[in-house]
């Protein structure tokens, strides 16, 4: 069992047995047919995974893994907030005639800001830090601008990533408003596990530790059947993540460069109702 496994299915369990029901209050969330859709949530988790350990992949059902490298490539690498320039459908339903999501997520690291050094986005900020002040605890990242908010197609869910260096290795902490748990938390932990690779390795440091805090986890109602019956699936060992080394600057990583070895999953899932 990888420990993405063992924690996923920890948290699902105390959720289902001892999370709060959003049954009789008033939720923004609906289904497609319109319907409220309700969630059963526990507040505050926090969740480790030491990367120098084992890469967190969920095998208890398959992670599209080419799908979330190419999402988390578009926010951080491309800082897009255009779905024309993702190679999946997932943000479709956020997007406006044009594809634009608004003033949301990789528009906010695009962002150019004025510093001592001189003009930095966010992500060049984080790079140059990394290489001329490693041991700052001043390096952090955050796409949650309550100016722009009124100008987003969704609110940014993971909304900042703490940087820390400790000794030579690469620490992160992502923050995180809100998780769907069967939706998105396999997949919101591969892509920040690929991120702090991506930074370790670019800026000569090992990969340390990512700390994931989860400010309101929660299963939806039409979920909480599909979630029981995932956490009794069999699980496998975690696979060997494999990452181009020859890969030197941040923005030449490609999805081709990352791969899984010997990755076996349970179960693919598919159609999954999405609440929006």
């Amino acid at each position: 069992m990888s420990v993405a496994d063992k924690i996923f299915i920890e948290n699902c369990r105390d959720i289902i047995d001892n999370g709060f029901s959003s049954v009789g209050q008033t939720v923004r969330a609906k289904w497609e047919d319109n319907t409220e859709a309700h969630t059963v949530k526990r507040f505050g988790i926090v969740n480790r995974y030491d990367l120098s350990k084992e890469f967190p992949i969920l095998t208890l059902r398959k992670i599209n893994w080419k799908a979330a490298i190419d999402e988390i490539l578009w926010i951080w690498q491309k800082k897009s907030n255009n779905v024309h320039d993702l190679n999946s459908h997932i943000w479709d339903s956020w997007a406006d005639e044009s594809g634009s999501i608004g003033k949301a997520y990789g528009y906010q690291l695009s962002i150019k800001h004025k510093y001592s050094e001189g003009e930095f986005d966010q992500v060049d900020r984080v790079l140059y830090d990394l290489k001329n002040n490693p041991y700052s605890r001043r390096i952090m990242t955050n796409m949650y601008n309550h100016h722009d908010l009124n100008e987003m197609g969704l609110y940014p869910c993971a909304y900042s990533i703490t940087f820390n260096v400790t000794g030579n290795r690469l620490n992160a902490i992502l923050n995180q408003r809100s998780q769907d748990m069967l939706v998105a938390n396999g997949w919101n932990i591969l892509q920040y596990a690929v991120l702090v690779h991506m930074f370790a390795q670019v800026s000569g440091f090992e990969v340390g530790e990512l700390v994931h805090v989860i400010g309101d986890a929660h299963i939806y109602d039409r979920h909480i059947e599909t979630v029981k019956e995932i956490i009794d699936f069999k699980p496998f060992d975690a696979p060997v993540f494999e990452m181009n080394k020859s890969v030197k600057n941040f923005y030449d990583f490609k999805v081709s460069d990352f791969n899984f070895k010997n990755y076996n999953y349970s179960k693919y899932i598919k159609n999954i109702p999405v609440a929006i």
